[in-house]
């Protein structure tokens, strides 16, 4: 693990130049578009869909992505960035980059030993990684896997609220460092790519091995998952969304947890509000990666004015379109004090698993530090919105 990824991507960069010079291109596409092209042709039809799919018609996938490009960087020339400094603190923690690993269920059907394979990944590059409920492995085996590398537990809130609280305390039991409740899922939003498969991995027993391991979930079934499968995956679908999850709910974990609980979710600077008053330590901006309502505000849109309600009194993290280091650069510089990667670390998973998920996330960083020092920034901490014009 790196203490710190200032220079790192000068070193990236030259090490992929001298190799290419000895004929031998980079194994994996360096392009985030390219990634999913590749990975197209490395999954089945109902995976790749799975993942790269949204909400409708998309359309806040895709505006997600383009809001990025509404905000342009004015770099800063002759400023010394030769030694630069990339590490940020959250929670009393100092992170090598301000850079987390999204939640992203049902990880099996993207390769066998996904979410094993994502935490070996991002422990070796000291990235924090968010594990899913809807995780096919245990998350104590997940937790196994990340060793000493830092992870947080992702909850979606069920009906059951003995069942979430086991699961929130076998994640602090195991080590996670945060819990990370999700709000915008209390129902499935409509996803027309799996609606025209008629694809749910659930259904198929894909990502809830959390629920299959869980005491109190078991013992609420007649009889044991090994006996009577069908029934214990239809009970463990039922438990993972709750549409009557509201503000009091989060109060209610909030008393009980023992580690900072932040709220993923937020785009309206009231619901950032509503979140802090009920105990939240933390807000992730975000709209699920456009996957669960069409027509939604860009991520990106909805960050300032949270930042500006709550951002002195809250650490506020965004999530949802980043794929390049200036997509960071730009997040971080409207307020957030790290950002979340998803899907493009998945394509990585699928290309060549554990390895392509540090290529990736190597090729991530690399960016990232070289847009930093490009901006004439040699501090992640230094970066705020004066690099940014207006849209």
């Amino acid at each position: 693990m790196r203490d710190n990824y200032g220079g790192f991507g000068s070193e990236r960069q030259a090490a992929i130049y001298v190799t290419g010079a000895t004929g031998e291109a980079p194994a994996l596409p360096v392009s985030p578009e390219k990634l999913e092209a590749e990975a197209v042709r490395a999954l089945s039809p109902e995976a790749f869909d799975y993942v790269a799919g949204g909400a409708g018609s998309e359309s806040t996938v895709k505006a997600n992505l383009e809001e990025f490009g509404r905000w342009q960087i004015v770099p800063r020339m002759l400023r010394n960035v030769s030694d630069r400094d990339t590490r940020s603190e959250l929670f009393g923690q100092t992170l090598a980059a301000p850079v987390i690993l999204a939640p992203v269920g049902a990880l099996g059907i993207v390769r066998a030993d996904g979410e094993l394979a994502v935490a070996r990944a991002a422990s070796s590059l000291g990235i924090p990684f968010v594990a899913s409920t809807l995780t096919t492995a245990p998350l104590e085996e997940i937790a196994a896997a990340a060793g000493e590398g830092p992870r947080w537990f992702q909850l979606y809130w069920g009906p059951d609220r003995d069942v979430n609280l086991s699961l929130v305390a076998r994640a602090e039991k195991a080590g996670y460092g945060a819990i990370v409740l999700t709000l915008d899922t209390r129902l499935l939003g409509w996803r027309e790519r799996d609606l025209a498969r008629g694809y749910l991995p659930f259904l198929t027993g894909a990502g809830i091995g959390n629920y299959l391991s869980d005491p109190v979930f078991r013992s609420r079934l007649p009889r044991p998952p090994e006996e009577d499968p069908v029934d214990a995956v239809r009970k463990a679908v039922a438990q993972m969304n709750d549409p009557a999850f509201g503000w009091s709910d989060v109060r209610f974990l909030t008393d009980r947890a023992h580690v900072p609980i932040l709220v993923k979710g937020v785009l309206h600077p009231q619901d950032a509000v509503e979140a802090m008053e009920s105990g939240a330590n933390g807000i992730v901006v975000s709209n699920h990666g456009g996957r669960q309502l069409d027509g939604g505000v860009p991520a990106l849109r909805a960050l300032p004015a949270v930042v500006a309600e709550v951002g002195r009194r809250l650490p506020v993290l965004f999530d949802s379109g980043v794929r390049r280091g200036a997509d960071a650069i730009k997040a971080i510089a409207l307020g957030a004090q790290a950002v979340l990667l998803g899907r493009p670390y998945v394509w990585g998973l699928a290309l060549d698993g554990e390895k392509g998920v540090v290529s990736v996330l190597e090729n991530f960083l690399a960016d990232l530090d070289l847009t930093l020092a490009l901006c004439g920034v040699a501090r992640i901490a230094d970066v705020t919105r004066e690099l940014l014009t207006p849209p």
